[in-house]
C-alpha cells in the first residue's frame, strides 16, 4: 500500500509521532513517505524564521523520506495561516505526485492543519483521508479561549473534516468525550495508540534500594498548569529519602526552580533527546505524571516499557493504565498525590509492565491495526 504522512507538526516543532508510525508502516512493507509543511513563528523560531531554506528541503529521517516546506507565519493572523498552510501543503502533495504517483492512503495527523489539507486534496484528488489525533482540549482553550471564543470558524472546519474522514483514529478512547463540545461525535473512530519503540526503550533492572533514596521521574514540558507542576511540587515536600529529576522542554528555566524552590532533592535537566530520555528511566525507580489534562502520554508507556511503574491522574487515559503498574490520584490533589507517590515505593520493577506495552504499542502491533484500518 502507497500511504503518504502529513504531519501538523514537524521538527523542530515535535510531530516525531508521525515519524515512528511512518517507521512502523514501511517495516510491515508499505511505501510510506512524509511530506510536511513547518509553520514558523518570528518570535519562537527567531533565527529560523529567516534562515530556514525558503524552497522545499528533501532529507531521510530514521530511514523515511521526508520532503519539508517552511512556511513563515504572520503573527496574530489565523485565518491566514491556516490557508496559507493548506495551500502550501496541496502545492507539495502535488509535487509529490508528479515524482511517485498518487497515494492509497493520505494520513493526517491532527486536524488543525493536516487533517484540512487532507480534506481538501481528497476532494480535489479522490484520495481516501484518516486523520489521526493526538491534542487534547486544553491546547485548543490555550490557543483560542474557554468553548472556543475565539476562532469558532476553524472550529466548524476542524468538525467537517472529522465527518469526511473514512476514519479518525484518536490516540485513546478518552480523547473522543474529550472532544465532544467542539466536534461531536457525528464521524467514524477507532482508537489505536501511538508507536513506542519497544526494542529502544528496554526493560532494565534497577539498583537495590539498600537505604538509597527512592528516584522519582517526571519528563513533561515546563507547562506548569497543565502538567500540574505546582500539584508535584507540594507534594515532593511530604516525601521523605526522594530524589526527583524533572526533564522536557523549558524544565530548567527559572520560574520552575523558583517553584521547586529549598527542595535540594529535585534536579532539573531542561530538553532531553531520546537517549537521554531513556537513561533518566533507566536511572530511575518510578515516574510520576501529575498533569490536569492529557490525551495520551507517552511517556507513560516509555517508562513501562523501561519496567518501572508510574503515579498518574485522573486525567491518564484508561488504556495505558497497565494493572498492578499504575496508581492514580485525583487531579490537583497534592495530598493525595504524595500518598500514591509514597505507595509506589514499594512497587518492584517489573517484566510485566514492559511485555503489555509491547502488546499495547510496539510497531509492529499498532503497523497492523493500522494496515488494517487503512484496508478495509
Amino acid at each position: 500500500m502507497h500511504i503518504l504522512e502529513l504531519p501538523s507538526f514537524f521538527p523542530p516543532h515535535g510531530g516525531l509521532f508521525c515519524l515512528e508510525q511512518a517507521r512502523a508502516l514501511k517495516a510491515a512493507g508499505h511505501e510510506v513517505r512524509i511530506v510536511s509543511v513547518v509553520e514558523l513563528g518570528v518570535t519562537l523560531d527567531r533565527w529560523f524564521y529567516l534562515t530556514a531554506p525558503w524552497r522545499e528541503e528533501r532529507r531521510e529521517l530514521e530511514g523515511v523520506e521526508v520532503f519539508c516546506t517552511y512556511m513563515r507565519a504572520v503573527p496574530k493572523a489565523v485565518r491566514y495561516n491556516v490557508n496559507y498552510w493548506i495551500s502550501l501543503c496541496e502545492k507539495a502533495v502535488d509535487r509529490y505526485i508528479v515524482r511517485f504517483g498518487k497515494p492509497d492512503v493520505l494520513h493526517a495527523h491532527c486536524c488543525k492543519s493536516a487533517g484540512l489539507a487532507a480534506e481538501a486534496i481528497s476532494r480535489r484528488l479522490g484520495i481516501p483521508f484518516f486523520i489521526t489525533d493526538h491534542i487534547p482540549s486544553g491546547f485548543y482553550e490555550r490557543d483560542f479561549g474557554q468553548g472556543w471564543q475565539r476562532h469558532a470558524w476553524l472550529k466548524e472546519r476542524m468538525r467537517c473534516a472529522y465527518e469526511a474522514a473514512r476514519c479518525v483514529i484518536p490516540v485513546s478512547r478518552e480523547l473522543v468525550d474529550d472532544l465532544v463540545p467542539y466536534f461531536g461525535r457525528a464521524y467514524r473512530h477507532r482508537p489505536i495508540s501511538n508507536v513506542i519503540d519497544t526494542d529502544f526503550y528496554s526493560f532494565r533492572e534497577r539498583k537495590p534500594l539498600g537505604g538509597r533514596p527512592f528516584v522519582f521521574c517526571c519528563l513533561a514540558v515546563a507547562d506548569v498548569y497543565r502538567k500540574g507542576y505546582d500539584v508535584l511540587a507540594e507534594a515532593v515536600r511530604r516525601l521523605d529519602n526522594v530524589t526527583l529529576h524533572i526533564a522536557g522542554q523549558g524544565t530548567d528555566s527559572r520560574c520552575m526552580r523558583e517553584l521547586f524552590a529549598g527542595l535540594a532533592n529535585v534536579h532539573f535537566h531542561g530538553h532531553l533527546d531520546k537517549a537521554g530520555v531513556r537513561s533518566l528511566l533507566w536511572e530511575s525507580d518510578a515516574l510520576v505524571l501529575p498533569s490536569r489534562s492529557e490525551a495520551q502520554p507517552l511517556v507513560v508507556l516509555e517508562a513501562l516499557s523501561t519496567g518501572i511503574p508510574v503515579v498518574g491522574t485522573e486525567c491518564l487515559p484508561a488504556s495505558l493504565r497497565v494493572p498492578d503498574a499504575c496508581l492514580i490520584a485525583p487531579i490537583g490533589d497534592a495530598g493525595q498525590l504524595a500518598e500514591a507517590m509514597r505507595s509506589v515505593m514499594s512497587m518492584p520493577c517489573s517484566r510485566e509492565y514492559s511485555a503489555a506495552v509491547q502488546r499495547m504499542a510496539s510497531p509492529s502491533v499498532v503497523a497492523s491495526q493500522l494496515t488494517s484500518l487503512f484496508e478495509s
